[in-house]
């Protein structure tokens, strides 16, 4: 995520710290665990041999009972080297459960014990025809210095819309689908989500209920199985239905026959170092993965440019069948 979204500049931001924090705190248990295993083995035999001073002080004892007593001190010396080590042991290994602990509830959680998914699945038709979004004299401009991009923009969006907005390259359809996304801010004029601006509602609230697929050079596909490509946003490790779902939707959008034809399934590796998807297949990819966000309103930018008649018929019923309210941008 952050070679795809981060600046060059910031791509390693904050490592080299954390590396130099994980270097000291090493360094000084390492220190500390090794004074404490050289003070309680070389103390333990220090006790050991005060402990027999008496009978060499106050007796004779036999070439037999000096063997013994110095044998039986240096095994038990040994076996508490030993018992040491089997406690770092355990600690080490209960500081390993507790790491994947996460993982392994994930793996053997059911439906009663799961967690609620962080984008929450909207109930399709609900409201239909009331206000969603509304945008009175919205305006935006890039800097103060630029003639603006958007002025005086009056839009209402209501539930179950299916809208269409066309326009010249360069005219601001992309800037206004990024301000309904809350990608970006508008400079003048007010925009609404069922009554509540951005900074009322707040950044990750308002993207939990609008979803954008940027134009194709905008977008991309992960290293990694094509299903991930598919649920990123979703809960991971996948639910069962959601690994449905997304099967459906692949199929319905007519990538069921690349998806028999990859080796691994939904599991195939895909991307710069997997399997090399054409610009269609990418272009169904990022529908798929905005539809299985489940979000109130769904933005397409340019999505179905690539795509040939027949595949572009199949993939807009989908949208239309599965999207609650959907704004599509296309060039007239």
């Amino acid at each position: 995520t952050r070679l795809a979204q981060e600046a060059p500049h910031r791509w390693h931001a904050g490592e080299d710290e954390l590396l130099s924090e994980y270097h000291e705190v090493s360094a000084d248990l390492d220190s500390n665990g090794s004074v404490l295993m050289s003070i309680t083995r070389r103390g333990f035999l220090l006790l050991g041999l005060v402990a027999l001073a008496p009978a060499f002080i106050f007796g004779a004892p036999t070439a037999t009972e000096l063997a013994v007593s110095v044998g039986g001190l240096l095994l038990a010396t040994l076996a508490l080297e030993s018992a040491s080590a089997s406690v770092q042991t355990l600690i080490a290994a209960a500081v390993s459960f507790e790491q994947i602990r996460g993982l392994l509830d994930s793996a053997g959680r059911t439906e009663q014990q799961g967690i609620m998914a962080t984008l929450p699945r909207q109930v399709k038709g609900a409201d239909h025809g009331k206000p969603l979004v509304e945008m009175r004299g919205l305006g935006f401009r890039y800097s103060p210095h630029h003639k603006p991009v958007i002025t005086g923009c009056d839009l209402q969006i209501r539930r179950g819309d299916r809208l269409l907005l066309e326009g010249a390259s360069g005219s601001g359809k992309s800037t206004l689908a990024a301000i309904l996304a809350g990608l970006r801010t508008p400079t003048d004029g007010l925009l609404l989500l069922d009554g509540m601006d951005r900074p009322t509602l707040g950044a990750f609230r308002w993207q939990q209920r609008v979803t954008f697929a940027p134009q194709f050079h905008e977008n991309h596909v992960f290293a990694g199985t094509f299903l991930l490509n598919v649920l990123i946003g979703r809960e991971w490790p996948a639910w069962a239905e959601d690994i449905q779902e997304a099967r459906d939707i692949c199929e319905e959008l007519g990538l069921g026959p690349l998806i028999r034809r990859m080796p691994g399934g939904v599991n195939q590796m895909v991307g710069e170092s997997g399997w090399q998807l054409s610009h269609g297949e990418r272009s169904r990819l990022y529908i798929a993965r905005t539809l299985m966000q489940g979000t109130d309103l769904m933005l397409l930018d340019e999505s179905f440019a690539a795509l040939d008649p027949e595949t572009l018929s199949l993939a807009l019923r989908c949208v239309l069948r599965r999207a609650d309210s959907v704004l599509v941008i296309a060039h007239p």
